[in-house]
């Protein structure tokens, strides 16, 4: 049952989730309030939910709270399901589209802190709303409601940040598993994250320590009040019951009153009130009078709030029931406001401590950052860099594991550069192993033709010799076989050079690569060589290789020119194998400038690549010659041109029609 719950929770979607955990955080403060709210705020008793409640505030004071709390409910639930309809369509259907993945980022970023922002007002202003239409709610009672609330709130607020965070963790992760994330726009500093998650507790601290002390003393210095004024007012009818009925306005009761605040009121039969400073009592006040205060031993209460109150004691006066009271204040607006001051100051020192401690904490991180961004600028690749150990806590104890993971890092680096030159003279004596059945019919031709030339000469230095005592052989003739002797030497020369170039090339591509110096070079060298190198390949596959040179031959460059030209091999060797052996078809080579670098094009229209093929081209070793690839022709091709000349390579291709291979050289 319970695996059971727990897996229908996961598969719900996270509006549904955040708008269940609102709920439950909102009963659970609304039982708080409900029943807290009275204590902290000193009500008076029997005004909660009885006939006397609903008559001085239209409503029952539980039907208050369901309001205000069903009210929230509604709007905030509303206000998740709208806000969140994007998020849960895409983790339903996950569509990784960039821009779509950008704007799911993007709310994700926003959306905690703005319902942060929603939680701390909303609750306070509809509560306000109510309040204000139900009846008596005087203005400081309202106040302290709503600074109470708006506290609460923001507690509300920061616990639910937390979770929303928690919530859109996988939304990240997702997103950022299909974006190369590199650099991050900052919407908070940690520093003001943290004051926004821990402030709401100091708030509070401060606000509840401040209301329960103002409860405390208003209650025990109400009861010492009453007390008094009980004494005062029994003394009051025995002594001055005359002045009471007949001079209320124009007697002195200063004996019997200790504050200016206070006064004194009489009840007719006919019930009419009359106080001695001609202040009118509070509809509140009279209702309490007429109906509670004979249960609270004649004690009255001016509003939701005991920091005004009364005595009262019914006589009889001339055979007719009248009612005497003394009206006074417990503690005043003054008094309260220096209370809320303190609050205040007492918050704004917490908080300027909070402040102070999360920049110590920001910078101490930002110090590690710091750290590891010099270690990424750091020219050597950064793997002899250490971070400095500052602290004997967590952050010593992460710049301590990087530590360790850099001389990890550091060995496997190593390994695998071992394991890289190993591949790579594999790579390399593979294409030179591919190379040398044409290499070998390359060089039978010219040594066929050496061995005829030699013959040609041989006859000739016969003819001449046995010419040479003959009357009959002119100078002509002499001359004649001169030049014939010429033609073959010619020939002999020609043969050589030809042979000393493949030569050449076989040696080039024979050394290993970390043998290799940079040269200047120019384009009609390094065509010479890819011609002689892959000739023979191209005749056994009835290929053609079409070269159109847009620079000019003799356009210079520099570096690895045996890296460039089994770079060209390859990608020509891998054009040829995309037309799995039909005959005929021709491989297109253009040379041309773009801006300030040369561009090698090799096209085929052969069978093209997969979407799974150059999603993963140049970023790991993959093959589509099944076991008779490596999957390091390319792999390494990018590599070679991307260490031997700075440039880069780039691809198109269209599955069934063909690719195409860019070689971006700089020039010098």
């Amino acid at each position: 049952m319970k695996l059971a719950l727990k897996e229908r929770y996961k598969n719900l979607s996270v509006s549904t989730k955040m708008s269940l955990f609102f709920v439950l955080i909102l009963c659970f403060l609304a039982i708080f309030f409900y029943n807290g709210m009275p204590i902290l705020l000193n009500y008076p008793p029997d005004t909660i939910n009885t006939e006397f409640d609903k008559s001085v505030s239209i409503t029952y004071y539980v039907y208050q709270c369901l309001a205000l709390i069903i009210s929230l409910i509604i709007l905030f639930v509303l206000y998740f399901k709208l806000s969140l309809r994007s998020l849960d369509k895409w983790w339903k259907h996950k569509v990784y589209n960039k821009e779509t993945m950008i704007k799911i980022r993007k709310k994700c970023a926003l959306f905690p802190y703005q319902t942060y922002a929603i939680i701390e007002i909303c609750p306070v202003s509809m509560a306000i709303f109510i309040l204000s239409i139900t009846g008596s709610h005087p203005e400081i009672l309202i106040f302290k409601i709503g600074t109470l609330l708006f506290s609460f709130s923001t507690l509300v607020g920061s616990v639910f940040l937390i979770f929303s965070n928690k919530l859109l963790y996988p939304f990240w992760v997702e997103t950022s598993n299909h974006l190369n994330v590199t650099k991050i726009n900052k919407f908070l500093s940690l520093r003001a994250k943290l004051v926004i998650q821990l402030f709401p507790g100091i708030l509070i601290t401060a606000l509840l320590v401040s209301l329960i002390s103002y409860s405390t003393l208003t209650r025990e210095k109400g009861d010492l009040l009453n007390y008094y004024y009980k004494t005062a007012l029994s003394k009051l009818i025995e002594e001055d019951l005359d002045n009471v009925m007949y001079n209320l306005n124009s007697t002195d009761f200063s004996e019997y009153i200790v504050s200016d605040s206070s006064f004194i009121f009489v009840e007719y039969p006919d019930g009419s009130i009359r106080t001695s400073n001609n202040t009118t009592l509070s509809f509140f006040f009279v209702k309490y009078m007429h109906d509670l205060s004979p249960s609270h031993d004649n004690r009255v209460y001016e509003s939701y709030t005991i920091d005004a109150q009364g005595v009262i004691e019914k006589i009889t006066y001339n055979g007719q029931t009248y009612t005497i009271g003394i009206y006074y204040e417990i503690l005043s607006m003054s008094t309260f406001f220096r209370f809320l001051l303190w609050s205040i100051i007492l918050f704004l020192f917490n908080l300027v401590i909070l402040i102070y401690i999360t920049a110590s904490v920001q910078k101490d991180i930002e110090k590690v950052v710091d750290g590891l961004n010099n270690i990424l600028s750091d020219s050597s690749g950064g793997t002899n860099a250490k971070l400095p150990i500052t602290s004997n806590d967590t952050l010593g104890e992460l710049s301590i594991a990087f530590n360790k993971i850099q001389e990890l890092t550091k060995n496997n680096i190593e390994q695998i550069h071992a394991s890289q030159d190993i591949l790579v003279e594999r790579e390399r004596l593979a294409s030179l192993g591919q190379m040398i059945g044409g290499i070998a019919h390359n060089l039978k031709t010219p040594i066929m033709s050496v061995s005829g030339v030699a013959e040609g000469l041989s006859d000739l230095i016969k003819e001449y010799d046995s010419s040479i005592e003959d009357p009959q052989v002119t100078t002509q003739d002499h001359h004649d076989i001169a030049r014939d002797m010429e033609e073959w030497v010619s020939k002999l020369r020609d043969y050589t050079s030809y042979m000393s170039d493949v030569i050449t090339a076989v040696k080039g591509q024979a050394v290993t690569l970390s043998d290799e110096q940079a040269v200047t070079f120019n384009i009609e060298e390094l065509v010479k060589r890819v011609n002689i190198l892959m000739k023979h390949e191209l005749k056994n596959a009835l290929i053609t290789l079409n070269i159109s040179m847009n620079v000019s031959p003799s356009l210079e460059l520099k570096g690895n020119i045996n890296s460039l030209v089994q770079v060209i091999n390859n990608m020509i060797s891998n054009a040829i194998q995309s037309y799995n052996g039909v005959h005929g078809e021709t491989i297109n080579m253009n040379f041309y400038q773009d801006g300030n670098n040369l561009v090698i094009a090799i096209e085929d229209n052969g069978c093209g690549l997969s979407k799974e093929v150059k999603d993963k081209l140049f970023k790991e070793m993959i093959t589509t010659k099944g076991k008779n690839g490596t999957g390091l022709g390319l792999f390494m091709s990018y590599s070679n041109i991307r260490a031997h000349f700075n440039g880069n390579i780039t691809f198109e291709s269209h599955e069934g029609k063909g690719t195409t291979f860019f070689i971006h050289l700089p020039l010098k």
